[in-house]
């Protein structure tokens, strides 16, 4: 994503920068094709190295909420595809649930049978913490994915989306392109997802922070739950009680299918609409630009692939070959782009299907 400008030449980096984002971890890159002089004391990355030569032979195991959603599907077809790019790992999933218990059932019998990882995206952090401390305890390194586990006891690495950044994204396009119209006092609303989760008011706090930079704040907001028959429901009711709207935001493009077909029952296209996540077919209506929907900030369900391919360097207790550091960060956090008309066809590979 290029870093636009935000008002009074603040890139997007500098703005979360100055609100007190902190990153994770800062990869410096060596621009000179000139080899360090000896005794310099410079630390750099062995050139050359190679992850994907074949390690000691692991059982990576995966534990993940039931694919009734188009980017949870994503999710375990991501883990599946990446696990068997290695001969030496072989990939150990549970049966998909939603039930907290179910879950945490299924992953005790992973760590009785000793797996040499853990890959797990929880459908409630907070009540599978204990469960990620157990293997843990018992030597097992945890993959804690996107939602996050309440301790770091209980995960080896982390790594998912950037809900914050998700809503930065948004409102930052959406402030570029209405300041450029010249629209003053624009009113915006927000479709947003269940807003009791960490995650939605974290995409929330993003969006009106950056709005609140060009000066524009949030108007009409309805939370839906991440369905298309919630987000459906939920802008029925938000567009009967704004009669005027200048953009739109909606958290989730699962849900943004209900969320368009609101918008065209009730026949309006006097503003525009971002999406949330990257889903193919959201990418596909942006790409035909023949509804409201102008654009996407990406969510990716490739971070599954990720969390496979650290599980196995971590159980063969190997770092990632373009870092100086010899072990897997403990932290990973994907970057939003925002998909446009401009960059589609870039993304549209990467898309998942809703």
């Amino acid at each position: 994503m290029t870093d636009s400008l935000l008002p009074g030449g603040l890139g997007r980096r500098g703005f979360l920068a100055a609100l007190g984002v902190g990153t994770v971890a800062t990869v410096a890159a060596c621009t000179s094709n000139e080899a360090p002089s000896s005794g310099s004391g410079a630390n750099v990355a062995a050139a050359g190295g190679d992850n994907a030569t074949p390690g000691a032979p692991v059982t990576i195991g995966f534990s993940a909420p039931a694919a009734d959603h188009g980017w949870i599907a994503a999710i375990a077809n991501n883990a599946k595809a990446q696990a068997e790019q290695y001969p030496d790992v072989t990939f150990a999933p549970v049966n998909p649930t939603n039930d907290v218990a179910q879950q945490i059932a299924a992953v005790e019998t992973l760590i009785n049978q000793k797996v040499d990882a853990l890959v797990i995206l929880p459908n409630d952090g907070s009540q599978l913490t204990s469960l990620g401390r157990r293997a843990m305890d018992a030597d097992i390194p945890v993959i804690n994915l996107d939602r996050i586990f309440d301790s770091p006891l209980a995960y080896r690495t982390w790594i998912g989306g950037d809900n914050y950044g998700m809503g930065v994204s948004a409102g930052t396009y959406i402030g570029e392109r209405l300041r450029a119209a010249n629209v003053t006092n624009p009113v915006i609303g927000e479709v947003a997802g269940i807003d009791n989760l960490p995650l939605t008011q974290e995409r929330s706090k993003g969006f009106s922070d950056a709005l609140a930079s060009y000066g524009y704040a949030v108007g009409p907001r309805q939370a839906a739950d991440f369905t298309a028959q919630g987000g459906q429901r939920v802008t029925a009711n938000l567009l009967q009680a704004a009669p005027k709207l200048d953009a739109l935001w909606n958290h989730d493009d699962d849900q943004g299918i209900g969320v368009l077909a609101a918008i065209n029952q009730a026949g309006r296209n006097e503003f525009f609409m971002v999406g949330g996540a990257g889903s193919a077919n959201a990418m596909r209506d942006i790409q035909a630009d023949n509804t409201v929907l102008k654009a996407t900030v990406t969510y990716s369900p490739t971070m599954a692939s990720s969390a496979i391919a650290l599980a196995r360097l971590v159980a063969q207790n190997r770092g990632m070959s373009d870092l100086v550091e010899k072990e897997v960060p403990t932290s990973i956090t994907l970057a939003s782009a925002t998909i446009t008309k401009e960059n589609v066809a870039d993304y549209l590979p990467l898309g998942f299907e809703s």
